[in-house]
């Protein structure tokens, strides 16, 4: 623990580094939490009575009052929310109090607090349905019935409401069924064998069955008895087998449902067609479309929906893609996304006129589609006029929010997860004179990622040198120059990796600056020959920006030098990169959009329209994305996706 910190953390003047009483207090915050954590209120009181003053005062007072959610007095919480009203912690402790009072029934005290809630969970929202049932306002079973169709997992509080509706006769046999095949379709096999037991006995499936299926749908198939068709039950486990087949082997799966098809209803085999075709087109296979035809009018998910467009996207279909678009839901239609793409549609289809109309609607919005509209408008992708720096004044006001300070006084501490979460509600509301104060702050307190965070919020007054930070260039023009990497793919990709946080470290391990995993670290070390290189060191910024430069520069030689695939490799692997080419040349921006993993088809997307960006601040021109993202060339023939390459 630093028991010096640099007044620059609290203000914005630039000055030499001096002791400050939130030094000291800090470790007393640490104590204060190890005690929350204990239990021990005593000594969490002992530390409350050292730190006023404070700026994470109100977290030790937050520990204090959580300690008596489950307690019978609630003036305890009610003195926390009068004195720090709109806070983070406010709403936070809130919700758990309201969560706390509609497990024990405390429904008046629920009702006072719950409009005072600004962003009810599902949980808590369920509860103030049950809260009205009791009036009894049965609109309120109305309102709970679509989670019944969402295919996940329901919060505790939701399921007498579920039951409810059925006792009601408002949810049927059928809609059981229903909601047991989402549930499969979402791989949600527990709460799968949960909504089983609300069918009626004769027709609950065995658990083991159902277990059995998702392990070995092939083998289920293969033993199936003559009369299976015979029930329900029979029907719907073979249509589960297909589907989860479907998964891993779409043709095969199309090939047993020809065995079985005529035991079926025609809803059933628009319904497995409809699976397939889904299957078959985030595998991009040919046949894709022709499922999806036979799927008919079944209702599909927004999913399947948004995969039937781009299955017909692959193969050119223009008339394929409008009528997909068309058949979505509202508002999945009025995603930037199929916004373009309808627009391409028309233009492709002779109808110019309403091709413009779309585009103009998402142009100039600084995303991939909204710079894909300027260029099929053909206008230039420009920056638009730089604010006026914030000024002291409105920086000093930044500096003294409550919430903000909070914040930064929480980053200092190393308690990310809970700093990010108070600076966000922090920026609430704020205009964008506000939020270029705030990201001015962070950016002069180190945390760039923040920093980036409230400059993309503004609306009217903008900094995009602040949205588009470039820091470290030291270690990175030297590398990018050597390598001739184009710099602005290079902090395109480097902005969506980590946001400049250069201990960030992902979920499965990945590190530094252009988050590395291990053995890609290694490997690359070994490849160039950094013989200085040990895996302790993979998050040091040089050590990272030089192995993370080196990867880009191999992939991208390995993968036609195009930008798409090599940003498609450093997310997926060069692989599936590969893979998921056609066997003709595509478009760059149909590449991005068919590939099959959502998080991956995002990233693409992203680096490429921050590469934009980053060329036009600098070298002060406009570029093109339809230029950069040109034209993806054709895998050879041969070369099919793997299983594993899918989720």
């Amino acid at each position: 623990m630093k028991h010096l910190v640099c007044a620059a953390l609290w203000v914005v003047s630039l000055g030499a580094c001096v002791p400050t009483l939130a030094a000291n207090g800090d470790e007393r915050v640490l104590m204060a939490r190890d005690a929350y954590r204990m239990g021990d209120a005593v000594k969490l009181a002992r530390q409350l009575d050292a730190l006023q003053g404070h700026d994470l005062q109100p977290y030790v007072e937050y520990w204090q009052a959580g300690m008596h959610l489950n307690g019978a007095d609630p003036a305890i919480i009610s003195k926390f929310l009068v004195r720090y009203p709109g806070s983070y912690l406010a709403e936070k402790l809130r919700g758990e109090w309201l969560r706390a009072l509609g497990k024990r029934g405390q429904w008046a005290l629920f009702e006072a607090e719950y409009p005072n809630l600004a962003q009810p969970d599902s949980e808590l929202t369920c509860y103030a349905w049950q809260s009205r049932l009791r009036v009894p306002d049965t609109s309120a079973l109305d309102e709970a019935r679509p989670l019944w169709f969402m295919g996940q997992e329901l919060a505790e509080a939701c399921v007498p409401l579920m039951e409810q509706l059925i006792v009601n006769g408002r949810l049927s046999v059928d809609d059981v069924w229903e909601r047991l095949r989402r549930l499969l379709e979402a791989k949600k096999l527990s709460a799968a064998r949960f909504t089983a037991r609300y069918l009626p006995t004769r027709q609950m499936p065995d658990e083991r069955t159902l277990e059995q299926i998702a392990d070995k749908p092939q083998k289920y198939l293969a033993k199936l008895p003559s009369n299976f068709a015979a029930t329900r039950t029979g029907r719907e486990m073979v249509l589960y087998a297909i589907e989860r087949l479907a998964r891993g082997e779409p043709r095969e799966a199309a090939a047993e449902w020809q065995k079985l098809r005529e035991k079926f209803s025609a809803a059933d085999q628009a319904y497995i067609y409809g699976q397939l075709g889904w299957q078959g087109a985030l595998r991009h296979l040919p046949e894709a479309s022709s499922w999806y035809a036979l799927a008919a009018d079944a209702p599909l998910s927004d999913e399947q929906v948004a995969w039937k467009a781009r299955a017909a996207l692959r193969t050119l279909n223009w008339k394929g893609v409008h009528d997909a678009i068309e058949a979505m839901s509202p508002a999945l239609r009025a995603q930037p996304d199929w916004i373009y793409w309808l627009g391409r549609a028309h233009a492709a289809l002779g109808r110019p006129t309403e091709a413009k109309a779309l585009f103009e609607r998402i142009a100039g919005q600084p995303n991939f589609y909204g710079n894909l509209a300027d260029d099929e408008l053909g206008r230039q992708i420009v920056l638009p006029p730089a604010a006026m720096q914030p000024s002291a004044e409105e920086i000093k006001e930044a500096s003294d929010h409550p919430g903000l300070r909070r914040a930064l006084a929480l980053f200092r501490l190393d308690f990310r997860t809970e700093a990010v979460r108070e600076w966000n509600w922090a920026l609430r509301g704020m205009d964008d004179r506000q939020l270029l104060a705030a990201a001015e702050l962070a950016q002069k307190n180190d945390i760039l990622d923040r920093a980036i965070n409230a400059a993309d919020k503004t609306q009217a007054q903008h900094n995009y040198a602040m949205r588009y930070l470039a820091p470290f260039r030291e270690h990175v023009e030297p590398k990018a120059r050597e390598l001739r990497l184009d710099q602005g793919w290079v902090y395109g990709l480097m902005r969506q990796e980590s946001r400049f946080i250069t201990n960030a470290k992902s979920v499965v391990g990945a590190k530094g600056l252009m988050q590395l995993m291990p053995k890609t670290a290694q490997w690359v070390a070994k490849k160039i020959g950094l013989k200085s290189y040990h895996p302790d060191n993979v998050a040091d910024t040089d050590t990272n920006v030089t192995l993370g430069t080196n990867y880009l520069k191999l992939v991208l030689n390995d993968l036609d030098n195009h930008p798409v695939l090599a940003s498609a490799a450093y997310n997926a692997g060069p692989g599936r990169a590969r893979r998921w080419r056609d066997t003709k040349p595509m478009e760059g921006a149909i590449y991005a959009e068919t590939i099959p993993f959502s998080e991956t088809r995002d990233y693409v997307k992203k680096v490429m329209s921050n590469s934009v960006y980053y060329s036009t601040l600098f070298d002060g021109q406009p570029h093109s994305l339809k230029s950069r993202l040109g034209i993806v060339g054709a895998r050879p023939s041969q070369e099919v996706l793997k299983n594993d390459d899918l989720p």
